[in-house]
């Protein structure tokens, strides 16, 4: 036991320096996401059907297949079939990017469809263009009603960032193996890293929260905007 606790000990500095580049893992993944699944979200509400099914097929896609296969389809064979020369934490934040772009687009594409059309109708009599209408009066209140499904995104992106470390990617997954490898203390190790995650998952989705609360409207929400 006092084995095992020193070399969690001596190790959590170790451990720590690969918060940042889960992190930025994290953060990458999810505004790729977000860059991703807002345009193809008004595109299944909005645009025209082909359109609508390209973006299906995408959300179909990157659903369907587990984070681990796209991580070495994209890795090890996409990006080097193209002769991209990408580092591995590169290549996971990206696929997690586009992965999570799928969930997000759904998310987001349920705000708007919860808002009422009324609203859609109401500008066009006022002379907003379709564009016009998207961006000033729709959008601002799907993003709003979007925030605790969001916020849920980043926990989940935070769990799928710990396979980056198949790629080589020196997060903190894959420096709990490294020691764990050398000092035989799986358990003790596997249970720091559990903790660091557990914190990262708690800081992330209580700032989320204030983020809510902080954009919050008085009298707004999911059943007001039906």
């Amino acid at each position: 036991m006092n084995q095992a606790f020193d070399v969690v000990i001596g190790a959590i500095p170790y451990l720590l320096g690969g918060t940042g580049l889960t992190v930025a893992a994290v953060l990458g993944g999810m505004f790729i996401g977000l860059a991703i699944g807002l345009p193809m979200a008004v595109a299944q509400v909005y645009g025209p059907k082909p359109l609508g099914w390209l973006v299906r097929a995408y959300v179909w896609f990157f659903r369907g297949v587990p984070i681990l296969v796209l991580l070495f389809l994209f890795y090890f064979g996409l990006f080097q079939a193209f002769s991209w020369n990408i580092d591995a934490l590169t290549a996971a934040t990206l696929v997690l990017g586009m992965a999570s772009g799928a969930y997000q687009s759904q998310i987001f594409r349920g705000s708007i469809l919860s808002l009422s059309k009324g609203q859609f109708r109401a500008a066009s009599a006022l002379g907003f263009t379709d564009r016009q209408a998207i961006l000033n009066i729709v959008l601002p209140q799907a993003l709003r009603l979007s925030l605790p499904g969001w916020s849920n995104e980043y926990s989940i992106i935070l769990k799928d960032s710990a396979l980056a470390f198949v790629l080589g990617a020196t997060e903190i997954m894959a420096r709990t193996q490294f020691v764990a490898t050398r000092t035989y203390q799986h358990l003790a190790l596997a249970l720091a890293a559990c903790g660091i995650y557990f914190i990262l998952t708690w800081v992330g989705v209580r700032a989320l929260r204030m983020l809510e609360r902080y954009v919050a409207v008085p009298g707004f929400g999911p059943q007001e905007a039906r």
